[in-house]
């Protein structure tokens, strides 16, 4: 089997590989006091400490725009949240910023119809899933926002076209996705801790999970509408 279809690209590949890994190597350098004080958990989370308040109001507000306009993976953001603020409370500050952006989503949905959906979510995600939410409602948006690798922030605008009241969507989307949260979470504080082999651990096994929800999507749709059937 031939990796490239020609010398020339070969090279070209080759050229870009190493023109990419001097940029890094000079990055790394040059913000290499930055890197250190990054890298060391306990002068961050002093520096975090010392905005008091507005230190997780703004990883809230942050986790909530993602779900809404998904700036960043909420998972990053979780990790961030481990790393700065440790597991509890950093899952604390991600769910509840889960909440607000899930609530947001759903009444966005709501208030301006399927037209506002089929602009805002992609239309793969639509041809999908939106069968499955609308025929089986809560019970099948659960086990979707609990499968890691599955497009959550999309399924809650596509929740909000289904009749379910409010409360019941928000508490589900929050819910089913906060065991993957907190594991995301751990992840960031076993970094914090100097526990690499740990940290490698949880982010084995949360990106295992999210490759399978992802390439077995299709065979989970089919298997979720046939048990909830």
């Amino acid at each position: 089997m031939r990796l490239f279809a020609s010398a020339r690209e070969r090279r070209r590949v080759l050229v870009h590989l190493l023109v990419g890994s001097l940029l890094f190597l000079g990055a790394m350098a040059a913000l290499r006091e930055q890197l250190s004080f990054v890298t060391d958990a306990a002068a961050m989370r002093a520096y975090v400490r010392g905005f008091g308040v507005w230190a997780p109001l703004a990883l809230i507000a942050l986790q909530a725009l993602q779900v809404v306009l998904a700036p960043v993976p909420g998972q990053v953001l979780a990790a961030v949240a481990g790393y700065l603020f440790g597991p509890w409370w950093g899952t604390l500050f991600n769910v509840i910023g889960i909440g607000l952006g899930s609530a947001v989503a759903f009444w966005l949905s709501r208030r301006f119809g399927r037209a506002y959906v089929e602009r805002t979510v992609h239309a793969d995600v639509l041809e999908r899933f939106d069968a499955l939410v609308e025929r089986r409602g809560l019970p099948a948006l659960f086990v979707l926002f609990l499968i890691p690798g599955l497009p959550d922030d999309a399924l809650c605008f596509l929740g909000g076209l289904t009749p379910i009241p409010l409360r019941r969507l928000v508490v589900v989307a929050v819910v089913g996705r906060a065991p993957a949260f907190f594991l995301v979470n751990v992840f960031g504080a076993r970094l914090a801790a100097g526990d690499p082999l740990g940290a490698g651990v949880l982010f084995g096994a949360v990106t295992v999970l999210a490759v399978l929800g992802y390439l077995y999507r299709e065979r989970i749709v089919d298997a979720l509408d046939g048990w909830l059937g």
